[in-house]
């Protein structure tokens, strides 16, 4: 059977059992059984259609509905699955201080060299820390407005991993933000500690030689690549790992928490609608970007990164898009791979509204201070993560330990993650190309005249 053949018997399954659900939820009961042997058809259809793609996301998203079915179903299998959740979290984990040290320090020391950025460096760094933390904002906003984390009932047997509340002073907090031992800072997950280092290493690198600071510049370029093809590694685990983590979370909880999640996946599309409309788009008439040309030509590259879940990606094709619409090469060079370390506008709008929604279904809550100050910590700990599919994981669980939140509210959102990536990473790339047209427009060199005859190739503009 062809690929297409596939792809149509699963959505008229789903489509079928969905229907089922549906008249069973809201006009009359239908029977266990009759559901329970669809619930199990769809899943052996989705298999099928999982081997006709071979795609890491169509796995994932397979195992996502298996590993559900198999928490309603089989509670008591469910549970004792949790092993294989851990151990992807754990990996996951591994990749945090390596990842956020050889990024920023890259990021700092590779891209801000003084004497070439000038003008267009700081230009761009308040540019992407203005956007960023708007997008920040916006996701607590959000999150507060409409608590879907709320109502999550807290399982039996998790209460124990709780952290306990431990007082601290506005010196405590302060203090804790700067590491005295950075192995230590590592292997406790503190990352806003590894974060405060990194920045600090970064500026001091930049001081040294040009001789002595590539050597180190190399190293942390080529130890940011071996940890994404680490976390590919990892990834490939992923959909077992996605599968029994929503099998544990169904197990315990019951479907009911499904609602929660959804309610969140909801909740991020809906603001990174209105960030794109009340941010991106004012920025974009501000400047005089031509919209429409701009949508036109972003539109494959952000479909890349929406299939791909990685911004990094898109990166090729994102940037002969700007070029061709009149953004200046060396400008495009620039920005754009610096904005891929500071500007990642719908992570970080993620970020803050993921971090909330987890003390919200732990049932803690934070004062507004304590969600600023994790605001702030989201946002310098979310630089340089675009290359890493689903990477903002990494993140968020390193936030969460750092301010003693659970983990196992992490571990239901894995089960919707890939959904979620999708949108946050398309966000990204809109805001990247964005930034590389503001800049050129601040520098006064966009070029409005270019018409579509004169579109080079990408070869011929970026090879020019």
């Amino acid at each position: 059977m062809k690929p297409k053949n596939f792809s149509l018997l699963a959505l008229i399954t789903i489509l079928l059992t969905a229907t089922l659900y549906f008249i069973d939820y809201f006009i009359t009961d239908v029977s266990n059984e009759v559901l329970f042997g669809l619930r199990w058809l769809t899943v052996i259809v989705l298999i099928v259609y999982g081997f006709s793609k071979r795609s890491l996301t169509t796995w994932i998203l397979v195992c996502l509905v298996i590993g559900a079915c198999v928490g309603h179903d089989w509670p008591d299998v469910a549970i004792n699955l949790r092993v294989l959740s851990k151990i992807f979290l754990k990996l996951i984990k591994t990749i945090v201080g390596p990842l956020i040290f050889a990024t920023l320090v890259y990021g700092i020391a590779g891209h801000s060299d003084i004497k070439q950025v000038g003008r267009m460096g700081w230009k761009s760094l308040l540019y992407f820390e203005i956007v960023t933390t708007l997008a920040l904002f916006i996701g607590v906003a959000a999150i507060n407005i409409f608590p879907v984390g709320e109502g999550i009932l807290l399982p039996e047997g998790l209460q124990s991993e709780l952290p306990p509340a431990v007082e601290q002073t506005w010196q405590d907090i302060i203090l804790h933000i700067f590491p005295e031992n950075i192995a230590r800072s590592i292997a406790e997950g503190e990352v806003l500690q590894i974060v405060v280092f990194s920045v600090l290493f970064g500026i001091g690198l930049i001081m040294v030689p040009d001789r002595q600071r590539k050597v180190m510049v190399d190293f942390t370029e080529s130890l940011s690549e071996v940890m994404f093809k680490f976390t590919n590694i990892v990834m490939y685990f992923a959909p077992i790992g996605v599968g029994a983590a929503m099998a544990y979370t169904v197990g315990h909880m019951g479907l009911g928490i499904l609602q929660n999640l959804f309610a969140l996946l909801l909740l991020l599309y809906g603001a990174l609608i209105i960030f794109a409309l009340c941010v991106l788009l004012p920025i974009a008439l501000f400047f005089r970007v031509p919209v429409i040309r701009f949508l036109q030509a972003i539109r494959q590259p952000v479909s890349i990164a929406f299939a791909t879940t990685s911004s990094e990606a898109a990166l090729p094709r994102a940037m002969e898009a700007m070029v061709s619409i009149g953004v200046p090469k060396k400008i495009v060079s620039f920005v754009m791979p610096m904005g891929y370390s500071f500007n990642l506008d719908g992570t970080t709008l993620y970020l803050s509204l993921a971090s909330v929604f987890v003390a919200q279904a732990a049932g803690m809550h934070l004062e507004l201070g304590e969600q600023l100050i994790m605001v702030f910590t989201l946002m310098v700990t979310s630089k340089g993560v675009a290359g890493i599919p689903r990477a903002s994981l990494v993140i968020l669980m390193g936030t969460a330990a750092s301010f003693g939140l659970p983990l196992w509210p992490i571990m239901a959102i894995l089960g919707i993650d890939e959904l979620m990536d999708m949108a946050r990473t398309s966000i990204n790339v809109v805001g990247n190309c964005l930034a590389s047209a503001v800049i050129a427009r601040w520098e006064g060199e966009f070029d409005d005249n270019l018409e579509a005859a004169e579109i080079y190739s990408a070869d011929e503009q970026l090879h020019r």
